[in-house]
């Protein structure tokens, strides 16, 4: 089987080289030349477990290649973004749009074409499917058309496309059939057929429950600040309740799901998604509470940021929190210095240079190398060190240096 993936980023690229390592021939499509190239060197562009070596080998083997323009394939596969429009909380599906326009050229009857892309309910009926019927296709019946919206955890991607259940949502019983069989090439999960739409909102509601969850999180931390009282404790002792899954707070939500799909669900009815509105209004308030904290324990000075993927050891950080805290500050005169080994910068340092001299090292993402830090340089490096750790990753600090973390906010 032939598949053209448009799309080569964090979901597509993986999906190639699954595709690749089990027998069939790959096209990554990408608009930008400079991705285009590195792959076809055998090199990637994104920091994900297990995919460079597999790259690297289909590259040899001449079964996986990198074009910035589609060819005529057995199967398309779309993994481009979709943002969301401010304005109106709708989704932004010009990209999809233009992509299914890109392979209308080598389209042929009999061909499958796959959405993964997380997309609003209703999107493939209203958007998606009248591209294909205009250029004169039946859908269902000469061209397959499905929605199968990825569902991985970045650093376990490989694993979780191949034994993670998925969800085949095509335009009809009959789309959901052939699909299926461009995933059985390598998916051991089982493949769960419905209709595009059902498809479309559970993957929306997969990420509107954790967000959800997340922000009642993080609005107990707000209120255990006010009261006085550790927000830290209370989630643990909550937890040992056999029924409650308290999630952890943190200084917002990032990625490219989390803060971005459950818009998708209230454009579509603001009138009764209350809920899912007030729990983005309250994700996305931590990057303020973040900074009105730091204001309280230093009012200026140098701030060591470690950390600005949205999520800990992967480079992802896409609409990571982190941004819009280190905006705050530096539109406040704090001098910023950033570490995430993580995430390419060239203007990103070590932690010996980003906490020389600073006033407080500031930890916004859960790496590993951040949860055991080397406390003697950073004494060495800070008159006074102090930690504010708002991914409650550090559990002990020597009794010379100051830690907060939302347990103890309270006190400041």
């Amino acid at each position: 089987m032939k598949i053209c993936i448009i799309g080569q980023g964090y979901i597509g690229l993986p999906t190639a080289a699954l595709f690749t390592k089990n027998h069939c021939e790959v096209v990554g499509v990408d608009v930008n030349e400079k991705v285009v190239e590195t792959l076809n060197q055998g090199k990637i562009h994104i920091e994900e477990p297990g995919i460079g070596e597999i790259i690297k080998k289909a590259v040899e083997k001449g079964v996986y290649s990198a074009s910035t323009t589609p060819v005529k394939a057995d199967a398309f596969i779309i993994t481009v973004p979709t943002p969301y429009i401010a304005e109106n909380y709708t989704c932004d599906l010009s990209y999809v749009i233009s992509a299914c326009e890109s392979i209308l050229p080598y389209l042929e009857k009999g061909n499958t074409v796959i959405v993964e892309s997380t997309i609003a309910p209703m999107s493939m009926d209203d958007y998606v499917k009248p591209i294909f019927e205009k250029a004169g296709y039946t859908i269902g019946k000469d061209l397959y058309l499905a929605h199968c919206p990825e569902r991985v955890l970045p650093g376990k991607i490989m694993y979780e496309l191949v034994h993670n259940d998925r969800i085949v949502g095509g335009i009809t019983p009959e789309c959901s059939i052939k699909a299926s069989e461009v995933y059985g090439q390598f998916v051991e999960g089982a493949l769960m057929k419905t209709e595009a739409k059902t498809a479309e909102l559970s993957k929306c509601m997969e990420n509107t429950f954790r967000d959800v969850n997340i922000a009642l999180a993080n609005e107990l931390t707000k209120i255990c600040t006010k009261i006085g009282v550790n927000a830290l404790d209370v989630i643990e002792m909550a937890n040992k309740h056999p029924r409650v899954n308290l999630h952890s707070p943190g200084p917002g939500v990032g990625g490219h799901c989390l803060a971005i799909d459950p818009y998708f669900i209230y454009s579509k009815a603001p009138e009764y998604a209350k809920i899912i509105k007030l729990a983005r209004d309250t994700n996305n308030s931590m990057p303020e509470f973040v900074y009105e904290n730091v204001k309280k324990i230093t009012p200026n000075g140098k701030i060591a940021v470690l950390g600005v993927a949205y999520k800990g050891n992967t480079g992802d950080d896409r609409e990571s929190p982190a941004y819009e805290i280190i905006a705050k500050l530096k539109e406040d005169n704090y001098e910023i210095s950033i570490c995430d080994p993580h995430v390419a910068n060239e203007e990103y340092v070590d932690l010996k240079q980003a906490t020389k001299d600073a006033n407080l090292i500031l930890i916004l993402c859960d790496h590993d190398e951040f949860k055991d830090l080397d406390y003697d340089l950073i004494k060495e490096n800070m008159e006074k060190a102090i930690i504010f750790d708002t991914k409650n990753i550090i559990k002990e600090v020597p009794e010379d240096i100051k830690l907060y973390n939302y347990g103890n906010l309270f006190s400041l």
